[in-house]
């Protein structure tokens, strides 16, 4: 059985945990145990039936398991985000001119690949920039110690304040954040941003921020001074363009960026910051589309990587590219990669349980999509809306209740009258 499931695995499927990247172990985890996991290897029906009972059994774990970790696939839409974001990382930290670093802006609906795209790319990015420097910090100050964190990946609080915001960068390093007040915060961003040697600062979940209320405002407003550190600034967002982002903000159709006023913060910890306007490229990460023959040829080689990682013991070549299933599963998942993975994923293990071992449109159609996440924000649009399955009907609207009239001053006529 050694050779269907390798040594550990099994006990890192069952008490490995998922990553944390927004500390700088949990990013180091991440960055290089991405791409690691051994999928389980493709048998037919009849190799399967005489692994016996136990191997059975252990090798529909480890097909489970390949089934809710498929790769990331790289698409016609992640390719214009990833080159985008690799090729202002890579110039930014290259740059020596002391000016401030033009920042990213990764815009999109939820669940269609933003922070995985982004993170591929940051990973790799980090890969090549320690390989350069021997993985030693470049910018280190002889007889000190500290780690060297070339990308910092952090997570937009939920409730985003100046305080908050700052307190989950310095989480990220684990430095202490109790008990300090705003100004210190901000200093020991600063600071350690510095000092850990950080190239690029990630912050998903930006629009998260409401640009109504006066601290996200500053929040936003300090953020952009960090720019001029010599670090790049990745945005992650749904729907930037509409989150009110960038309302003090201009396109430029020159440079075809958007410019952000300079920030008001003249000074931080030390740090002289220009009064120079902060530049922004953004870039969304578009959903399938099914209306011209590029994007119906772009979801068909999808769906064909997404068949080829698939472990089902009757599944037949051609089981989600053929007939009329690609236009099934468009409708299904409105061409949203996320909403696409998870019906797959649930559609894999109903077909593994019913013993059908196949995917095919009456039993997708079994499956409801959920998308109950505590760790996703439904006011800043992370859970986008869900296409109904082919066989639900739309809730029937309810009829409006009549309200009962009173009828006390009502006229009956002569004849109620006389009686």
């Amino acid at each position: 059985m050694n050779e269907i499931l390798p040594p550990g695995v099994l006990a890192e499927m069952i008490t490995g945990k998922p990553p944390r990247r927004d500390t700088f172990e949990g990013w180091q985890h991440y960055r290089t145990s991405r791409g690691r996991f051994t999928p389980a290897p493709q048998l037919a029906f009849s190799q399967w039936r005489a692994l016996g009972p136990h191997g059975r059994s252990l090798y529909d774990l480890h097909r489970t398991a390949t089934h809710v970790n498929l790769p990331l696939q790289e698409t016609p839409m992640s390719l214009k985000v990833s080159r985008l974001v690799n090729r202002r990382l890579r110039n930014n930290a290259l740059k020596q001119k002391p000016a401030t670093r033009a920042g990213v802006m990764v815009t999109g609906w939820g669940y269609q690949g933003k922070t995985e795209t982004v993170c591929e790319v940051a990973a790799s990015f980090e890969d090549a920039w320690l390989e350069m420097h021997h993985h030693l910090n470049p910018a280190a100050v002889e007889g000190t110690w500290d780690l060297h964190a070339p990308v910092a990946y952090v997570q937009t609080p939920v409730t985003a304040k100046p305080k908050s915001t700052c307190q989950a960068i310095l989480e990220f390093f684990g430095a202490p954040t109790r008990n300090r007040t705003l100004p210190e915060l901000i200093a020991e961003v600063s600071q350690s941003l510095s000092d850990h040697g950080v190239k690029a600062l990630i912050l998903d979940d930006i629009t998260r921020l409401r640009m109504h209320r006066a601290d996200d405002q500053d929040t936003l407003d300090r953020i952009r001074a960090f720019m001029s550190m010599n670090v790049t600034l990745v945005l992650i967002g749904v729907d930037i363009p509409g989150s009110g982002l960038l309302r003090e903000a201009r396109w430029d159709a020159k440079t075809r960026q958007w410019v952000m006023p300079p920030s008001a913060h003249a000074r931080i910890h030390g740090f002289e910051t220009t009064q120079t306007e902060r530049r922004f490229d953004m870039v969304e990460l578009e959903r399938f589309r099914y209306d011209t023959d590029a994007g119906v040829a772009a979801f068909h080689d999808h769906l064909d990587g997404m068949e080829q990682q698939l472990r089902l013991l009757k599944a037949e070549r051609g089981m989600l590219t053929s007939g009329s299933m690609p236009e099934y599963l468009m409708r299904r998942s409105g061409g949203v990669v996320g909403l696409l993975e998870r019906l797959i994923e649930d559609g894999a293990q109903e077909a593994m349980d019913s013993g059908k071992e196949l995917l095919d449109e009456a039993l997708l159609d079994e499956i409801v999509i959920s998308l109950d996440d505590p760790g996703r924000d439904p006011d800043a649009g992370e859970i986008p809306p869900l296409p109904r399955s082919a066989g639900t009907r739309p809730p029937a609207k309810a009829k409006p209740k009549r309200t009962a009239r009173n009828t006390v001053f009502d006229d009956r006529g002569p004849r109620a009258a006389h009686g």
